[in-house]
């Protein structure tokens, strides 16, 4: 069934309870596949939803109206899991006019013919009437791929938010409310934490300088609907605020151990490295590659002004899981966070000065040298790993400290 939102607004989207690799971003707790309808004098369908679950979208527009008398098809983003059910709902609304930027145009035809249906192109500050109702279009560049936009629902005062303000999250609650209530708030914003970590990053001061075109608007906003996870009535705020918070660099003073091991000499040395941080007052979460997704390395990562990075050293290099985070971590363009490195290696070393110069070429503060050990630490290398955590810590106090008096970026 669908579920309503306001009156005469209605989620009839699809849950997605068991994918668990979203383009190689680990989603452990599901996600939905929001697309909403419109009941007015022009029934209007914003957004659709992943192909496979075009069926579980059809039946709830079923419980609401005959599909065939949908007139238009607002499309805010062209991505698969938001528009690839585009060509079966034009199959069954064949009088329909789809409404989405000119790169969302270019994009669909894309993916298909495009020629027997009326497409109409729009950018910020359109306006369209449906009825009682009219729908205001806001472009969002890059937020996040060229294509996408917003749409305001202007008398219910709702926000379509397309891909921002979304979590991936399979639930049979819609609401941030009923959320909390059967889970815990802690939970919800985790999982917004997450999706903007691994999704977002990038964007920040495309998401402030966005965010300030709309507040100029002067929308009200009452209920924000993403297109994926939770939809925010209770307190919409909340998820702005988030929102402004992850796009200035805010972080927690503390680090996140990134690390693998090969014959587990880099494993031995973080207790020392912890003690380290303890002592001088740093909190410390641990995740090991191989055995944690690399979404959740790149999370914590982000939640913490400073990670160390722990890699054994293969063939004068930095370990391939490791690499392979250094990757992902630089398409996602991070700032304000400080860096450094440790690792062991058997007859060469080059691992943690690989590590430092990958920080260095994304503009990271970098604590260097590091910490380097030949074969398995023992003794003396420990206190040294000691000595490391407790100078790490010191740099990454002065270093926070600095971006909380300057309320800017260090």
């Amino acid at each position: 069934m669908a579920t309503p939102l306001k009156e005469g607004i209605f989620w009839v989207g699809a849950i997605d309870w068991t994918v668990r690799d979203f383009h190689g971003y680990v989603t452990e707790r599901g996600t939905s596949y929001n697309s909403y309808l419109i009941v007015d004098e022009e029934p209007t369908l914003v957004d659709t939803v992943r192909s496979q679950y075009f069926e579980e979208m059809l039946g709830r527009i079923k419980s609401v109206l005959e599909p065939a008398s949908i007139r238009y098809i607002v499309i805010d983003h062209i991505e698969n899991d938001h528009a690839s059910s585009l060509g079966r709902i034009m199959a069954v609304a064949r009088d329909a006019a789809i409404f989405t930027t000119e790169r969302g145009r270019r994009g669909l035809e894309r993916f298909f013919d495009l020629s027997p249906f009326p497409v109409r192109t729009v950018k910020t500050g359109d306006r369209l009437r449906i009825g009682k109702r009219r729908l205001l279009f806001i472009e969002t560049p890059m937020l996040h791929w060229p294509d996408s936009m917003m749409t305001y629902l202007e008398e219910d005062r709702i926000l379509i938010s397309q891909d921002a303000f979304g979590q991936h999250i399979a639930s049979s609650e819609r609401f941030d409310d009923e959320y909390i209530a059967s889970h815990s708030l802690a939970e919800l914003k985790d999982a917004v934490l997450d999706y903007y970590a691994n999704i977002l990053m990038p964007f920040g001061r495309l998401i402030l300088q966005k965010m300030e075109e709309i507040s100029k608007l002067n929308i009200r906003i009452d209920m924000i609907a993403p297109d994926h996870g939770i939809v925010w009535r209770k307190d919409p705020g909340m998820v702005i605020e988030m929102y402004k918070g992850f796009a200035t660099d805010m972080a927690e003073p503390s680090v996140a151990i990134i690390y693998d091991t090969m014959w587990h000499g880099t494993e031995r040395m973080i207790p020392s490295i912890v003690d380290g941080l303890r002592d001088e007052g740093l909190d410390a979460k641990v995740i090991k590659l191989r055995t944690d997704p690399t979404s959740l390395a790149i999370k914590e990562f982000f939640k913490r002004r400073g990670t160390l990075i722990g890699t054994p050293t293969l063939n004068n290099l930095m370990f391939p899981s490791i690499a392979l985070f250094m990757s992902q971590l630089k398409g996602l363009r991070p700032k304000a966070r400080m860096v450094s490195a440790f690792g062991c290696y058997g007859w060469g070393g080059g691992g943690v000065k690989g590590v430092l110069e990958e920080a260095k070429a994304m503009g990271l503060e970098v604590f260097e040298p590091g910490i380097e050990i030949n074969f398995r630490p023992k003794g003396e290398d420990l206190e040294k790993c000691y000595r490391f955590g407790r100078e790490f810590a010191l740099r990454l106090k002065e270093y926070h400290g600095r971006y909380e008096r300057g309320g800017r970026r260090p």
